[in-house]
């Protein structure tokens, strides 16, 4: 029988699914790789994110930080770069057929939740849970209501706060090196 780890079994991992124990300790490594690749790119001026997509067997098919301040467009998130970048190179806007995963290093916000949702890759591996981005950087991540069975109903498997402690991190330092973190002026 194999071993699984769930929400309940892995302190502090949020998920709608189970996971292998094998799987999860290779989702680590690329978690933290994304990460590695965070803080690279925040040295060549891009945001705090980073995502980045692979096929089931690993194979990279994309990869792109947060552009947000770099190129003056709000849409520009690491999850919209990256999915726009895989789309690009598969020559399709629908990636459902390919069996693609996304690795970020923080929780989707509400539009990139949105895009991943409707691009078609079957699994999500996040970092960062939005509290705690909105806690180190001020940014208001949006309303998510009830979004990890929302993407079940949808076929989509969510694991989160994988490696965050090397994820607030990076965020931290980020916040720190006073570069910009964006935060829109929003009326409440």
């Amino acid at each position: 029988m194999e071993k699984t780890l769930t929400q309940v079994t892995r302190a502090g991992m949020i998920s709608n699914a189970p996971i292998l124990v094998d799987q999860l300790e290779k989702v680590s490594k690329i978690i933290q790789e994304v990460h590695r690749r965070t803080e690279l790119n925040i040295q060549k001026g891009y945001g705090p994110f980073y995502a980045m997509i692979l096929d089931n067997e690993g194979n990279y098919i994309a990869g792109c930080s947060n552009t947000v301040v770099k190129t003056q467009c709000s849409l520009n998130h690491a999850e919209i770069n990256t999915i726009r970048a895989a789309q690009e190179k598969l020559k399709t806007y629908d990636l459902s057929s390919y069996d693609l995963s996304i690795y970020i290093s923080a929780e989707p916000c509400i539009m990139c939740a949105g895009a991943i949702m409707w691009s078609g890759i079957k699994n999500v591996y996040y970092s960062v849970p939005s509290e705690d981005v909105e806690r180190i950087t001020g940014f208001n991540e949006g309303y998510k209501p009830d979004w990890l069975k929302e993407f079940k109903s949808m076929g989509v498997n969510v694991y989160g706060n994988i490696e965050s402690v090397m994820g607030r991190r990076v965020l931290q330092n980020y916040v720190n090196s006073d570069c910009v973190i964006y935060k829109p002026k929003i009326q409440v």
